[in-house]
């Protein structure tokens, strides 16, 4: 196992009696715990009775630069590339194939994202959990689905 260093935990009310635990990892050791991702959750989720564990690297969001300013903010500190890196990291293990952003005539945003349906038996009991938790960390509603394939 490797050494394991945490920033912050929080638990999100998903819905009913359902609870998520959200764990901030640091940014560089995000690769480490890629690699043991799936058996670090499964012990988590046996350790905290029944709750969703889901591990996010922490990442820094930076302020548009000023008018006259000559320093330029990375695109990694970006609002925009936060969120999708933080989407990414929430869905793990499990790949995103697509998006889609439906606007509603109210004026509303829903956006859609397909999982990659290799990881259908790990990641489908976990989509209402998904979207609770990107909802509170990033404040957008999010609906996760697999895509439908034609035979």
């Amino acid at each position: 196992m490797i050494d394991i260093n945490l920033f912050t935990c929080s638990q999100i009310d998903v819905s009913g009696s359902r609870k998520a635990v959200v764990i901030h990892v640091p940014y560089r050791l995000r690769k480490a715990f890629r690699k043991v991702h799936v058996k670090l959750v499964r012990e988590l989720e046996k350790k905290f009775s029944g709750k969703d564990v889901i591990l996010i690297a922490t990442r820094r969001i930076l302020r548009p630069p000023k008018k006259g300013s000559a320093v330029q903010r990375p695109r990694s500190r970006t609002l925009t590339a936060v969120h999708e890196a933080m989407l990414e990291d929430i869905v793990l293990p499990a790949e995103i194939v697509g998006k889609r952003t439906r606007y509603r005539i109210d004026g509303s945003k829903i956006m859609k994202v397909f999982l990659d349906p290799k990881e259908r038996n790990n990641t489908e009991y976990k989509l209402e959990t998904f979207s609770a938790v990107y909802r509170k960390l990033a404040g957008k509603d999010v609906v996760f689905e697999f895509p439908v394939t034609e035979a």
